[in-house]
């Protein structure tokens, strides 16, 4: 079965190791490729993180830096595969091709500069969350006490995701950005979160927030951080499964997807430890879902969401 997983941190750690590690099979990876193959995934997106410690003349740069491990080790060591610049490129994938796309995850890199957004574009960005945790020039993040909502730079920027086909990623916005960025965006998405209901974290969607993206047409892709799961030293994949209920049962059953962020957790569910036990979380959802059902949460409900 055919995984589509929407948010992974591998670009940070070999930006962090300076090359040392490599994509191909680097054990420090919990998403290498020998992983993402044995895992059956066929498109994972890969997130440029920069860390708010990085000062702000260096971000663009580090982000850059990013970029360059994804060209030269993801893409240029591995001929299987295949960057993702055309949402078409999805579905047009050979068989024994990897599809990679490009997320920014904050828009701390480009400042206050729109410009730096079109350089990010032509080199393959499709995904953009306004922040990570913290505020930042375009919206506050969920952790940010303020919790104040997108400022105008940030209207722009949706504006620009949207004259450009990009997802505007809502994972880690505060509440009021999430509902300014609601009201303007045409390709909203939330690329790891889950359900408030079962687990009140503020990184997680309340019902109301879930209810508006499946309104939208909007996916939200599952998180297997477990701490964004269930309050527990131990979460099984079953714990995980309870939010995907959970969204089914408010009207998201086509609205519903994967994004594991391996390799930016730093624990994980038990018998979903990386990439490649990607088979155990489709055989728990078998237990309780169609067969069609489980093919949609992990690839077809994404494919049919795509920005037109």
């Amino acid at each position: 079965m055919k995984i589509i997983d929407m948010h992974c941190d591998v670009l940070l750690k070999l930006y962090e190791s300076q090359g040392s590690i490599k994509f191909k099979d680097g054990e420090e990876l919990d998403a290498n490729k020998e992983r993402l193959k044995k895992g059956e995934v066929k498109v994972q997106a890969f997130a440029i993180f920069i860390h708010p410690n990085i000062s702000v003349e260096q971000k663009f740069q580090v982000a850059l830096e990013q970029i360059h491990y994804f060209y030269t080790d993801v893409l240029g060591n591995n001929p299987d595969m295949k960057m993702i610049k055309d949402w078409s490129d999805i579905e047009n994938l050979q068989e024994h091709e990897i599809g990679a796309l490009l997320t920014l995850e904050g828009v701390d890199a480009i400042g206050n500069d729109l410009k730096k957004m079109t350089i990010l574009y032509e080199l393959g960005v499709r995904s953009v969350g306004l922040t990570w945790n913290n505020a930042n020039l375009a919206a506050d993040g969920a952790l940010e006490k303020r919790g104040a909502g997108l400022t105008l730079f940030g209207e722009e920027i949706v504006l620009f995701n949207n004259e450009h086909k990009m997802l505007t990623d809502v994972s880690h916005l505060s509440e009021k950005a999430f509902w300014d960025v609601m009201e303007i965006a045409k390709y909203p998405i939330a690329s790891h979160s889950n359900s408030k209901s079962i687990l009140n974290h503020v990184r997680n969607l309340s019902d109301e927030q879930a209810k508006a993206m499946f309104e939208k047409e909007a996916m939200i892709h599952v998180i297997y951080y477990p701490k964004f799961i269930k309050k527990s030293e131990h979460v099984s994949i079953a714990d995980l499964i309870l939010h995907i209920d959970h969204f089914c049962s408010i009207g998201g059953e086509k609205n519903i997807g994967l994004g594991s962020d391996f390799d930016g957790i730093d624990n994980k569910v038990n018998l979903l430890e990386n990439a490649s036990m990607s088979p155990n979380l489709i055989n728990e959802m078998l237990k309780k879902y169609s067969e069609e059902q489980v093919e949609n949460f992990v690839y077809g409900n994404f494919v049919r969401h795509l920005p037109k």
